[in-house]
């Protein structure tokens, strides 16, 4: 059962504060990794619909998923023995399914390589963090 610690803080206001946080990191991150190669001369332009992906696109993408991860951690927190641990191979097992979609993509060489960067920048940010809150009960 989970319950408040010795100040009174109920895991779940504690995990949803940590998440936030590394959800706002993992999208400021990947949103200066993704202006950086864009700068470097990565287009970001997806062959099906002919558009590049705008920056602000990453910064959303970023942010909804790190919630999602968030969701996951709470719902492993109340019902799981050893959430952190769950967590963790939860979340390194998306992240390496998430990778798919890039190297599908059609895209060019760059392209692909710079959104296989900007998948693991947010799992880099969000994934240790998550599972050090979560450890931390």
């Amino acid at each position: 059962m989970i319950s408040r610690n010795d100040t009174g803080t109920h895991p779940y206001l504690r995990l949803a504060g940590t998440g936030l946080a590394a959800a706002l990191s993992a999208v400021v991150a990947t949103t200066l990794v993704a202006a950086l190669a864009r700068a470097v001369g990565v287009d970001f332009e997806i062959p099906d619909g002919g558009e590049a992906i705008p920056l602000p696109g990453f910064a959303v993408v970023t942010g909804f998923f790190s919630v999602a991860g968030l969701v996951i951690a709470a719902a492993l927190l109340r019902w799981s023995t050893r959430p952190a641990e769950r967590f963790v191979w939860t979340a390194v097992a998306l992240t390496a399914f998430s990778l798919g979609a890039p190297a599908l993509s059609g895209a060019d060489a760059a392209t692909v390589t710079a959104l296989v960067v900007l998948h693991l920048v947010p799992a880099a940010v969000v994934i240790p963090v998550l599972a050090r809150r979560l450890s931390a009960r």
